[in-house]
């Protein structure tokens, strides 16, 4: 997984700006619920008065409360307000009679702008909370202070105001055990008393306490709908760019793990099936693609949400926290579980799906044998059978995580339901408001969810890990054929000169050679053909001279170099090769004969479709060159599939030719003349050809005969019939007995 990692080095600052963009949406986010608590708390249940201490507040009620406070608050208190007389006629009395008609008739003080609101709410708590003292001790009106609420407190201002001589006589020493009475009341007590009594200030006033609530209301309703959108926008933007980032990886992977499989020697081939290369480049490169689109879009995110959700619910309130934390230890056991019991089945996943993609590629390209021998039936139960152990294996991994669905459901009601009922015991000790309770269920909701998040996030990258370790693989596997540092060059006027030296080979770790001690000579003229019984090592020889495999020990030699020691470009380019069976391209008959050479003019094309015997059919077609070629040259003969592949090689003009049972498809009278053409076309060129018919190849000037990967005969047609058992059984099994003599 590191090294699929790297791939994102060159994405580092869309990602940075991107968990930029995630940060800034889990800001807006974790505000909402928090601005939602202040619609409750502040705008309806304190009619959207934020503060404990008024704007304004009449002359009789500033005296009152600044005489339950201690002299150095007093003067704080006096210095924070401004005295507004009732018969004033500057701009400020204009201004405030129309806010508070209570002006009319009396004074009142009106708050300066530059002042600390912080500190002086928490004097006017402090003033109000002695002010319940000092009642409570000239009237017992309750019992005791905890049974102190707000909401069962009836406040008569004009009746209070006749017991200011009372309280400014108060003694020094009664008045500090007053303070420290109401320091013991709590602070969440305090404050929604003290938010009541400036309530009941405001009624006095003649406030528009409607308004004041209706304007609260509008303000947060709009700080809402802005950070909705900010974070809407920053949502949008990690989208786009993730998406982008993900596609731009999985395109680079499918290029590299491409481009590394054309490096590919047949050893490799023989290592990685088709069918598994193909499902490597598409299935298990979307994996990888989807868990990088879903880490940066969620990952980042869930871990902001999650610590910030912690952080904000705490701060609502300490004394539930554990609430959070008993549902995340639930949730982390549950994701365990099926994590376990999962994880095992991903791999399985990964196989099965090769194993399918086999089974399809195999009826596809085989369906004219499967029909022929009506063995449809057998093909089909041979792929419903990958298929429903697939289908089954994907059934059982979806049963397992569906489970998380209704328990994560019953996790986040059961969670509702304890915060609701401990809540609940809370507010009716006036120890939280409701409002912060519906805060705190939300910030739990997101805790959870983002846990739950990553820890899907934890089930998604086990699958993505294999496949990610899978499309590594390929992309670690070094090719078995490697070019030197220090490669030669073949000379431009080489002559293709061929000489194998004591030549042996075996596959791979395999206990026996498959050829062993080939020593001959192909020359520039001549044509060299190889013939064997079925198994006997012919194909494997040829596949040698182009490097398609290197030999176990001796040696293979172009003009006197070693074919190790030329680069793969520059050996190849030199051959021309048509393999045992034709490979045709998608696209039309120009495009497949300018394969190896995209220069070749259009009457160069038409010479070596002449020479190949591929003229005919080609000038029959609608089109002529211009006729479109099927994927895999599905809808031509296989004779003509032949016979192209050989006007292919010979396009690109090299000085060895290498045809590897090339012409057996063809019926005698073609073989005949392609081979006459091709002598003349050939001359200066070397010719290898690997034959099955001996008619294909009575004219060479040297035959080698293999069997089980011996040389066991070399010489010509003539020569070999006297000299060679193993080519006179070869020969008289297909010719007359008169062309024997």
């Amino acid at each position: 997984m590191k090294k699929i990692l790297r791939y994102l080095v060159p994405y580092s600052v869309s990602i940075l700006f991107c968990l930029l963009m995630l940060f800034t949406q889990a800001i807006c986010d974790l505000n909402l619920p928090n601005l939602m608590s202040n619609i409750v708390n502040i705008g309806i249940q304190q009619n959207g008065i934020e503060h404990s201490s008024p704007e304004a507040i009449s002359e009789n009620c500033f005296q009152l409360l600044t005489s339950c406070l201690p002299s150095e608050e007093k003067n704080i208190v006096s210095q924070s307000y401004t005295l507004i007389q009732s018969d004033d006629a500057t701009s400020e009395y204009q201004e405030a009679i129309n806010k508070y008609p209570l002006l009319k008739n009396s004074n009142i003080y009106i708050l300066n702008e530059t002042t600390n609101r912080d500190t002086l709410d928490n004097y006017f708590s402090s003033a109000v909370s002695n002010l319940l003292i000092i009642l409570q001790d000239l009237n017992n009106q309750y019992n005791s202070v905890s049974e102190l609420s707000y909401s069962n407190m009836k406040i008569d201002l004009s009746s209070l105001y006749s017991l200011i001589p009372y309280i400014q006589n108060i003694p020094q020493d009664k008045f500090l055990g007053i303070i420290e009475q109401a320091n013991n009341i709590d602070p969440s007590l305090s404050e929604q008393i003290s938010i009541q009594f400036t309530k009941t200030i405001y009624t006095e006033l003649d406030l528009n306490l409607n308004k004041v609530q209706t304007n609260y209301t509008y303000k947060v309703g709009l700080q809402m709908l802005l950070i909705t959108l900010i974070s809407a926008a920053a949502t949008i933007a990690v989208s786009y760019l993730s998406s982008k980032i993900s596609s731009q990886l999985a395109k680079s992977l499918r290029h590299d793990v491409f481009e590394r499989v054309e490096q590919f020697s047949n050893p490799e081939f023989d290592k990685f099936s088709v069918a598994s290369l193909i499902t490597r480049t598409t299935n298990d490169i979307t994996q990888v693609q989807m868990l990088i689109l879903m880490m940066i879009r969620m990952i980042g995110y869930a871990l902001f949400m999650g610590i910030g959700g912690i952080i904000m619910a705490i701060n609502k309130s300490l004394n539930m926290s554990w609430i959070i934390a008993l549902s995340i230890i639930v949730l982390a056991c549950l994701i365990l579980v099926i994590f376990s019991i999962a994880k095992p089945k991903f791999k399985v996943i990964q196989s099965l799906i090769d194993r399918i993609n086999l089974v399809a590629k195999e009826n596809l390209s085989g369906v004219m044998v499967i029909r022929a021998f009506s063995n449809q039936e057998f093909e089909e139960n041979l792929f419903d059978d990958a298929n429903k152990e697939l289908t089954l294996t994907n059934r059982f991994v979806n049963r397992v995580i569906s489970l998380m669905n209704p328990a994560m459901m019953f996790l986040l009601n059961s969670t509702s339901l304890l915060i609701i009922w401990i809540g609940a015991q809370h507010i009716s000790e006036s120890q939280m408001l409701v409002g912060d309770m519906i805060a705190f269920m939300q910030y739990s909701m997101q805790v959870i969810l983002s846990f739950l998040t990553i820890s899907i996030m934890f089930i998604m990258f086990p699958r993505a890990a294999v496949s990610a370790e899978r499309v590594c693989e390929v992309l670690e596997t070094e090719p078995s054929i490697k070019d030197k540092k220090d490669v030669e060059k073949l000379d431009k006027n080489t002559s293709g000169k061929i000489e194998f030296k004591h030549v042996y080979f075996k596959y791979g770790k395999a206990s026996e050679n498959v050829l062993s001690d080939i020593s001959f000579t192909a020359n520039p003229g001549e044509t060299t053909a190889i013939i064997g019984s079925t198994g006997s090592g012919k194909s494997t020889l040829l596949n040698l001279i182009p490097r398609f495999y290197d030999v176990s020990s001796g040696e293979i030699l172009i003009d006197g170099v070693d074919i190790r020691n030329i680069s793969q470009h520059e050996l190849r380019k030199n051959i021309g090769y048509v393999p045992q069976r034709g490979v045709l391209f998608s696209g039309d008959i120009y495009s497949n004969l300018r394969y190896g050479n995209k220069d070749i003019s259009d009457e160069k094309i038409r010479e070596i479709a002449k020479v190949s015997q591929s003229l005919d059919f080609i000038e029959e077609k609608e089109s002529g060159f211009n006729s479109p070629i099927a994927q895999g040259g599905s809808n031509v003969s296989g004779g003509q599939k032949q016979r192209l592949s050989i006007a292919r090689a010979l396009a690109i003009e090299p000085k060895i030719y290498l045809f590897d049972d090339s012409f057996s498809a063809l019926d005698m009278k073609t073989d005949a003349n392609l081979r006459k053409e091709l002598k003349k076309y050939t001359n200066n060129a070397t010719v290898i050809i690997v034959a099955q018919r001996v008619n294909t190849i009575i004219d060479a000037e040297k035959i080698i005969v293999l069997d089980e990967g011996k040389m066991v005969g070399v010489g010509t047609h003539n020569e070999l019939l006297k000299t060679c058992q193993a080519y006179y059984e070869i020969a008289q099994s297909q010719l007359l007995k008169e062309e024997l003599q």
